[in-house]
């Protein structure tokens, strides 16, 4: 079976969930140049093939992509086609789809979210409005150059619709503007140039007709011609975030990275993921966990700072096929391990209103005499909650539960980022580690990495107010004076 699949004008959020579901269980994705590549995230089991065309530059031929369909789709191979924006708008899956029926070969259409629609959404400009616009026609601005004249009938689409989009057009705008003009269109009507549309570096330019030429603009960009860009001044909203335009680095670890990025993403960031920590097995191989599991009910508290602890220590209790009835009280260090801890069904005892070990410490310290205590946490940390608690009356026991390792250094441009993040210590001094003292401003999730950061020379620009991944996010709104919501 081949799916010919749009993947959308760009941002990776209007992938359809039909989309991705196919990218997830595809053995093979044959793909084109697409405007945001993190899609092929989604398909990371697959064959990845590249048959990706730019202005004079094509990877393989059309006769050639039809035919590797075909090889692909005989292997008994689920094949995903995958396409930007939409297959039938300019894709050429038509063609691909009539040669796959040509070889008795099954396929279904998978339509995207097509550029000539959410381009001009994402630039504050609606095709259509009422009392404005009641109809718009969607325009190749790059014809087959073998055919031997134009098929676009410029007499009567130059005014018979209200607004014009042209795709691919950018290299032909002259050619374009002269036939619209000549045609009956007045050389006054307002147009947008918009490039990278959808995208962090989204560019739009407001100008009329006549005036579009002189523009200086390139390759990907749609030209769109009516009365509703005069609508942009009023409906913009993607360039307003208060983070676009912001390049920052995250530097968390792979598995735990999304709500980060995704958090900048939503306030118009454009995020770079570069972890520099990675999660793994304790040295031990969990051999004081297992014990402590073991034994769970002979202690009166359990203690878990982070919420890969809580992640990890279910994970273990699964296979000693125990559950959350097993535990007594539990304590947590802050709020998102306790979030972490109520998907598993439990409510914790104590969360202290400082989400540090400190914080903890002092929140337990009429509750701990004579108790014993176990730390589920990470292999390497502070002993300040462990000595602390000790001195409070509690027998402690530490399990580690899970290690924090170095991820391999990738390459990173830092001469574009605005701002790198760091969520704790360990990502701090691997990132020193691997690509020295950062040089551009960083923000810190809390006090803790913060020192760190100092402890290396570097004074952050941001330190969160509260001590988690919305704390931090905030922060850095603040920090570019966005308002707080």
């Amino acid at each position: 079976m081949v799916y010919l699949v749009g993947a959308g004008p760009g941002d990776v959020g209007l992938l359809t969930l039909k989309a991705r579901e196919l990218l997830e269980a595809a053995d093979v994705v044959i793909y084109d140049r697409l405007a945001d590549d993190a899609i092929l995230n989604f398909c990371a089991g697959a064959k990845k093939i590249y048959v990706g065309k730019s202005a004079g530059s094509h990877t393989l031929k059309q006769t050639e992509i039809n035919q590797l369909l075909v090889e692909e789709a005989r292997q008994n191979k689920l094949v995903v086609r995958l396409k930007g924006g939409d297959p039938f708008v300019f894709g050429r899956g038509g063609e691909e789809a009539l040669y796959l029926r040509e070889q008795n070969l099954p396929f279904e259409i998978v339509p995207g979210v097509t550029s000539a629609v959410a381009v001009p959404a994402y630039a504050g400009i609606p095709v259509t409005h009422r009392g404005i616009a009641t109809s718009f026609a969607v325009v190749t601005g790059h014809e087959d150059p073998t055919k031997p004249e134009s098929t676009i009938n410029w007499e009567k689409i130059s005014t018979a619709v209200d607004t014009l989009i042209f795709l691919m057009g950018v290299a032909n705008l002259p050619q374009i503007v002269e036939k619209l003009i000549a045609h009956g269109r007045k050389p006054e009507t307002p147009a947008a140039l918009i490039r990278w549309g959808t995208k962090p570096a989204q560019e739009v330019l407001i100008t009329t007709l006549k005036e579009a030429p002189l523009k200086k603009i390139s390759p990907p960009a749609i030209f769109v011609v009516g009365e509703v860009v005069n609508l942009r001044e009023q409906l913009k909203w993607f360039e307003t975030r208060p983070l676009f335009g912001k390049k920052i680095l995250v530097t968390r670890a792979r598995a735990q990275a999304s709500k980060l990025s995704r958090a900048l993403k939503n306030l118009g960031a454009e995020v770079v993921e570069c972890p520099t920590i990675k999660i793994s097995t304790p040295s031990d191989n969990f051999a004081a966990a297992d014990a402590a599991i073991k034994n769970l009910r002979g202690f009166d508290w359990i203690i878990f700072t982070s919420a890969n602890g809580v992640e990890k220590f279910f994970g273990r209790l699964g296979l000693h096929r125990l559950d959350a009835r097993a535990l007594n009280k539990v304590a947590a260090i802050g709020s998102a391990t306790a979030e972490k801890l109520l998907s598993f069904g439990i409510i914790v005892d104590v969360v202290p209103e400082n989400f540090v070990a400190e914080g903890l410490a002092a929140a337990l310290k009429n509750l701990v005499n004579g108790k014993k205590i176990l730390l589920a946490r990470v292999e390497e940390a502070r002993d300040v909650l462990p000595e602390a608690l000790k001195n409070f009356g509690a027998e402690v026991t530490v399990a580690p539960i899970y290690k924090t390792e170095a991820e391999s250094p990738a390459q990173i441009d830092f001469d574009l980022l605005d701002m790198a993040t760091f969520t704790s210590s360990s990502t701090v001094k691997n990132f020193v580690a691997a690509y020295g003292v950062p040089k551009i401003p960083t923000a810190a999730i809390g006090t803790i990495t913060a020192q760190t950061l100092k402890n290396f020379g570097v004074t952050p620009a941001v330190v969160a107010e509260e001590f988690t991944i919305d704390g931090l996010v905030e922060s850095i709104k603040k920090f570019y004076g966005g308002n707080i919501s």
